[in-house]
C-alpha cells in the first residue's frame, strides 16, 4: 500500500483542502451544448488558450494555499474533461468512481481510474448507477445527492445502501441546471449558497432550518455564482465578477480568493466543478 491512500477523506465541504484532482483544459470545445450556458456560447465557443491560462492560474491559487493538486492527462476526445467533479467523489474515507451520464463524458472516468491503480488507490466503481458528482455534496453524517438528468434515484438509493452510517438525502431540482452545486453549496457548518426557486419545497424548507442560506442573484447565478470552493478555514475561491457572492462572504467573515476563470465557465462550470477533492483534513468540532 502507498502512503497515498492513507490520503484519501473528505468529510465535509469546507474542512481544509489539502490533496485534490484537477485537469487542464487543453481539449476544451463546445461541440455539442448539453446545457443551458453552453448554448449561449456555442456560437462564440471556447477561447482555448486562454481557458489553458486561466486553469494555470486556479492551479497556482491553490498551491499557494499549501494544497496539493494532481493532474491528470487531458485527452483530446474529451472536451469536458476540465470537470473533474463529476467522475468521482470522496466520501468520508472511500473513494467512489461515477458513471457519466451524457454520451460526451463517457470514458472520461477511465483516466482517474488508470490514476487510482496506478496509485494503490482503494475505490468503488459505480457501473450499474447514472450517477455524477457535482450532485453530491457531504456534510458531516448527511450527504445531498440532487436528483437530476445526471443522477437518479436508484443510484441515491444504492448509494445508501453503501453507507448506512450515513443520512443520504434526495434533492430534487428543477432541470434548468445540471448538478445540485449549480444551485446549492455548503460553505460552513452554519452557511450555504443558494439560487432560490430551483429546489424541491419541501426539501429547501429542510436546507432553511440547517443553514443560514445566501441566497444568489439571477445575473450571478448566469456566471455560476454558487459554484465557488471552500479550502477551509473560511477561504474561498469565486469568481471576480461576482461582486455580490462575494461581498455577502465576506460579511460573514470569510476570505474570499478571487480568480479569474471566466473563460471556463463558459462551458457550464466553475470552481468547485473543476476540482475533485481527494482529501481534507477532518477538523474537531
Amino acid at each position: 500500500m502507498k502512503n497515498d491512500q492513507l490520503l484519501i477523506g473528505s468529510h465535509s465541504e469546507y474542512d481544509p483542502l489539502k490533496k485534490v484532482i484537477l485537469t487542464s483544459p487543453l481539449y476544451m470545445t463546445i461541440k455539442e451544448p448539453i446545457n443551458a450556458i453552453q448554448k449561449q456560447y456555442m456560437k462564440e465557443n471556447i477561447d482555448t488558450e486562454l481557458a489553458v491560462k486561466q486553469h494555470q492560474g486556479f492551479v497556482e491559487a491553490l498551491k499557494a494555499e499549501g494544497i496539493e493538486v494532481v493532474l491528470l492527462p487531458p485527452e483530446e476526445h474529451f472536451p469536458e474533461q476540465v470537470f473533474t467533479r463529476d467522475i468521482g467523489f470522496t466520501l468520508g474515507d472511500h473513494m467512489f468512481v461515477a458513471k457519466m451520464g451524457h454520451d460526451v463524458r463517457k470514458g472520461e472516468e477511465h483516466v482517474l481510474l488508470n490514476w487510482l491503480n496506478e496509485q494503490e488507490i482503494s475505490f468503488t466503481k459505480l457501473n450499474s448507477d447514472k450517477i455524477e458528482g457535482g450532485d453530491v455534496l457531504i456534510d458531516g453524517s448527511t450527504i445531498y445527492v440532487g436528483v437530476s438528468n445526471r443522477t437518479n434515484e436508484k443510484a441515491i438509493n444504492h448509494l445508501q445502501s453503501l453507507l448506512p452510517n450515513y443520512e443520504v438525502l434526495a434533492i430534487p431540482f428543477t432541470d434548468s441546471f445540471l448538478h445540485l452545486d449549480c444551485v446549492f453549496n455548503i460553505l460552513s457548518p452554519h452557511d450555504a449558497l443558494i439560487y432560490p426557486g430551483e429546489i424541491d419545497k419541501d426539501k429547501l424548507e429542510l436546507l432553511k432550518k440547517r443553514y443560514s442560506l445566501i441566497e444568489v442573484t439571477t445575473e450571478e447565478q448566469a456566471t455560476l455564482g454558487t459554484n465557488v470552493l471552500s479550502i477551509g478555514h473560511k477561504k474561498v475561491i469565486s469568481l471576480p465578477i461576482n461582486k455580490g457572492v462575494n461581498s455577502e462572504l465576506r460579511k460573514r467573515g470569510f476570505t474570499v480568493i478571487e480568480v479569474d476563470i471566466t473563460e471556463i465557465i463558459k462551458s457550464g462550470g466553475a470552481f468547485r466543478c473543476c476540482t475533485l477533492p481527494l482529501y481534507r483534513e477532518k477538523q474537531t468540532p
